[in-house]
């Protein structure tokens, strides 16, 4: 039985810098595992070896994932993933969109939806693809 579904970005160098941002965005608790710390070490090239393997960013029950490991197609932006924050209260919801738009687009601001909830979208600078949800009815 599936009991949860973790979020899992993909980087070209620069994961160390983006999940550090989303740690100071979204707070938690934040580890690292680089190429050159892993059994892979031996296996790459000595410019990967500062490169991150695996990132993991969890506060509660939010479970951010992310690594450097491109494969050989390169790395592809597109707009199939984003991540979905259903916040606690308007207050979170506000400010972790000011905190993740920063650098980034305002692709639908904030905002009372039809549905009873404060919604908006954003990307952010590192072009990943984030939905703000604070449910007004809970």
């Amino acid at each position: 039985m599936i009991t949860s579904i973790n979020s899992y970005l993909t980087f070209a160098g620069n994961c160390r810098e983006a999940m550090t941002f989303y740690q100071s965005c979204l707070g938690g608790e934040l580890s690292f595992q680089t190429i050159g710390a892993s059994p892979l070490s031996e296996k790459m090239p000595e410019k990967m070896k500062g490169y991150i393997l695996q990132a993991t960013l969890t506060r509660g029950s939010i479970r951010i994932m992310g690594s450097d490991m491109v494969g050989k197609e390169g790395l592809v932006k597109g707009n199939a993933v984003a991540l979905m924050l259903n916040c606690s209260t308007e207050e979170e919801a506000r400010n972790c969109y000011q905190r993740l738009v920063e650098g980034g687009t305002a692709t639908h601001p904030l905002e009372n939806s039809f549905w009873g909830a404060l919604f908006g979208d954003l990307k952010d600078k590192y072009g990943n693809h984030w939905l703000l949800h604070f449910d007004k009815t809970q």
